[in-house]
């Protein structure tokens, strides 16, 4: 969320950006979030005077029924009287007109970062860097659900049975490499100096405000019925959520943490053939990172946090490339964003593994995050990035590792966590 002060002073600038994300249809609320702020400030300025007569006239009424003025005395009282009822309601028409400006300022998009390339969607997002050689093996690698069985690794049947489609059943070495991933995911966050945190799975409204935009808020989160409570998307959510409303010591700054949760998403909207297996689902784990920092430090953390994924997937000898997020693609609260996408062998191209999020103080001014200054507290930046999501790190795992024979190698770094295992064997061949 924007500063209302800085919209109303940078007009159009703010529409600028708008149109750089394609967003047209929310020009007008420019115009007309600058008009209610008018009115606001002259609502308080109406209630500020209202309070400075009634305070003047009441310090009077003392001093005329102490005079044994008590006729002089009732009519100011009379007079105070009015006073206090155009007040209260100048103070209902005021915090009428803070809540349609806080709704209107939720809907107009962050500034996007002067690096963030011009495009209408993800088709539009560029390629950064490359980072280990793709190869692409003389033999045909199945589809990921195929491995998986052959490993009585996953059951889908059962799980749509049990839960419906978007749902799934691992078993054996499959969720055992799982729980692999995500224990040496954890341990390689903790190495770079990362506090690690499991966080509650579920969080009130207002912090699902506070964290995401609407748009994005119906397309992913699943409700609790009769309970002002939300299933968490990802960890993200919950551990910002952390932080709200507090002021921070500086000298208390970064907080940088690594976080464990299961993730529950919707996925309105999911389609095409590479949508079916575990691509995308309503429930995965996921290890997740996040920083709250000195706004001057937010860009240098950004780059550290995209290339830790990257330093992951490299570890696990998985070729990875980044691709910057053009302006239609950024969320209405991120600033800068990457992604980060692993090699497909079977698919012949990268797909989606991580993405990294500068959200300036986006987050920070919904959510009531402020640093202690002795000169004036201001907003914190916040930042988040994928760890590892082991659904499709699963996925890149086992195309990338795939032998003729249907076996599939565990890279070295994983074997500690697989009782030294060094490879799965087809249980049905």
């Amino acid at each position: 969320m924007l500063d209302i002060k800085f919209v109303r002073e940078n007009p159009e600038i703010v529409k600028d950006n708008i149109k750089k994300k394609f967003q047209e249809h929310k020009l007008e609320l420019v115009d007309k979030v600058i008009e209610l702020d008018k009115q606001n400030r002259e609502t308080k300025q109406k209630g500020d005077e209202l309070r400075q007569q009634r305070n003047a006239l009441s310090s009077q009424i003392g001093t005329l029924m102490q005079s044994g003025k008590k006729e002089e005395a009732e009519n100011i009282k009379t007079q105070v009287n009015i006073i206090n009822d155009e007040l209260i309601a100048t103070e209902e028409n005021e915090k009428k007109l803070a809540e349609e400006i806080k709704l209107i300022m939720m809907k107009i998009p962050n500034i996007i970062h002067e690096s963030v390339p011009i495009g209408k969607d993800d088709s539009e997002n560029v390629e950064v860097k490359r980072f280990g050689e793709p190869i692409v093996p003389e033999y045909d690698i199945p589809y990921h659900t195929e491995i998986m069985e052959s490993f009585d690794g996953i059951d889908l049947d059962s799980a749509r049975r049990v839960a419906g489609n978007g749902f799934y059943y691992l078993m054996g070495d499959i969720a055992r490499l799982e729980s692999a991933v995500l224990s040496y995911a954890r341990d390689f966050m903790i190495g770079k100096g990362f506090t690690y945190c499991i966080p509650p799975f579920m969080i009130r409204s207002d912090v699902v405000t506070g964290v995401m935009s609407f748009e994005e808020m119906d397309a992913m989160m699943y409700k609790i019925e009769g309970e002002d409570l939300y299933l968490i998307g990802t960890s993200e959510h919950s551990m910002i959520g952390k932080f709200k409303d507090q002021i921070l010591a500086k000298d208390k700054l970064p907080y940088n943490m690594t976080s464990f949760s299961p993730c529950f998403r919707k996925e309105k909207g999911a389609h095409g053939i590479e949508e079916r297996g575990v691509y995308r689902i309503h429930q995965f784990e996921k290890q997740e990172m996040i920083v709250v920092c000195e706004p001057k430090d937010s860009y240098d953390w950004y780059n550290k946090m995209w290339s830790y994924t990257v330093e992951l997937f490299r570890s696990l000898d998985i070729p990875v490339r980044t691709l910057e997020c053009c302006s239609g693609d950024l969320a209405d609260l991120k600033s800068k964003s990457v992604d980060v996408e692993a090699w497909s062998p079977r698919q012949k191209k990268y797909f989606e593994v991580g993405s990294c999020s500068n959200l300036t103080d986006a987050q920070s001014r919904r959510l009531g995050i402020r640093v202690k200054a002795d000169d004036g507290n201001y907003y914190a930046h916040t930042l988040n990035n994928t760890v590892a999501a082991p659904p499709r790190m699963l996925i890149s795992l086992l195309e990338n590792n795939y032998n003729m024979d249907g076996s599939v190698n565990i890279p070295k770094v994983l074997q500690p966590y697989m009782g030294g295992l060094e490879k799965i064997e087809k249980k049905n061949k």
